[in-house]
């Protein structure tokens, strides 16, 4: 992965940059605007004759919109300046509930439905004026709708199918949940990047005594389903791999699902290691308790958990319980979706920003750029890895 300082952008920008935040997204939004803001302060010099880069420096290339909903509950979305000829990247967080609105005199958080419903008004508000329309939606919708068993519907391909109806042109998400999704608009753009740089770098610069070899560390995946991400992970880091299954009783189903009968592992022992168990998401976060107790009943020395998406549907009182057990010694995830205040002040919680790493994705895309060199990290993986070791600072 390359700094913004070391890419070649040769090409000339799409279009004038816009960003647009669907409600709920602001936050992030606006870290990513001050890094582009940034760097295109600092180059612009380099074009400020050529009528092709017009609107490359500003002051903020957010655009102002917005989605108000009528006393019915219902909403339209609204952009309040000109997007003609713009190269426009829609950000939403579909996980963000802490969005609330008013229907009927009763306050109502808003779902994932709700969220893509106003990414779609912040599309059909732009009219079909822009240049090109990009989403960057970090947790995908309805990702773990990603096959059908049995009479169900396949909601995330639906999604994906309407957005590139809409004239919508690249969807970039992070770690989906089953990346053959894309199998469901196979002529249009779609990524799924990894925060695996960004988990290295959180560890290292909050934990400094990791001895970063396969006799002293080992990556885990807690399910058949992650075994990819923690390959990846032990083969940048040279560590060795162990993963879970789950064993289900397939005669009974609660919440919709088979119930997990037993986590039974399969690796090399853990006796006296440190070990990153690295997933996906944390939902209620029993699997990775489950998984974590079973590797401290082997003996394991700490234990990080690491989840590009932090959900944490049954609140933060069963990991506090772990950490203080001594049975998780840190969490790891992203700023990709809300956070609560409850969660960012907990001792044993590490919050990756992504916004920087967003920066160079839309940066590198508004210069119709390869970003092949931005989603493989090992050459900055390589990089941290040795300034770590030679204590500097990260």
């Amino acid at each position: 992965m390359l700094s913004r300082t070391e890419r070649i952008l040769e090409n000339i920008p799409v279009g004038a940059l816009g960003l647009i935040p669907v409600t709920g997204c602001e936050q992030l939004v606006k870290k990513v605007d001050d890094y582009l803001v940034k760097w295109r302060k600092e180059s612009a010099s380099k074009y400020k004759d050529d009528i092709a880069f017009a609107g490359y420096e500003k002051d903020s290339f957010i655009i102002d919109a917005k989605i108000p909903r009528f006393g019915s509950g219902e909403a339209k979305g609204i952009i309040a300046e000109s997007v003609r000829g713009k190269d426009l990247y829609i950000l939403v967080d579909v996980c963000n509930y802490s969005v609330t609105y008013s229907l009927t005199g009763n306050i109502n958080h808003m779902s994932p439905d709700d969220h893509f419903q106003n990414l779609k008004r912040a599309i059909a508000a732009v009219g079909g004026k822009g240049r090109r329309v990009n989403v960057i939606m970090p947790f995908l919708y309805e990702s773990r709708q990603h096959k059908r068993s049995g009479r169900e519907s396949l909601d995330c391909a639906l999604a994906l199918q309407e957005l590139v109806r809409m004239g919508v042109e690249n969807i970039l998400t992070f770690d989906a949940h089953d990346p053959r999704v894309q199998n469901a608009i196979p002529l249009s753009g779609f990524e799924t990047v990894s925060p695996t740089y960004q988990f290295i770098k959180g560890l290292l610069r909050n934990v400094k005594d990791l001895q970063i070899d396969s006799a002293h560390m080992m990556a885990i995946s807690p399910d058949e389903g992650g075994t990819n991400r923690a390959i990846y992970l032990a083969n940048v880091l040279g560590l060795d791999m162990g993963m879970f299954y789950k064993r289900r009783d397939y005669t009974k189903i609660v919440d919709g699902r088979n119930p997990i009968v037993a986590h039974e592992f399969l690796g090399s022992s853990v006796e006296g290691k440190d070990v990153i168990i690295i997933d996906d998401m944390i939902s209620s976060g029993d699997s990775i308790i489950e998984v974590a107790t079973e590797l401290k009943r082997r003996k394991a020395k700490r234990i990080f958990a690491a989840a590009t998406f932090g959900l944490f549907t049954n609140g933060m009182e069963k990991f506090d319980k772990a950490y203080e057990d001594g049975i998780l010694t840190g969490i790891l995830t992203t700023n990709l979706i809300y956070q609560t205040p409850e969660l960012l002040s907990r001792p044993y919680y590490i919050s990756c920003d992504m916004s920087k790493y967003i920066a160079l994705l839309i940066d590198t895309l508004n210069h119709d750029g390869s970003i092949n060199s931005l989603l493989n990290p090992n050459e900055r993986i390589q990089r941290v890895l040795q300034k770590y070791k030679n204590g500097e600072t990260i």
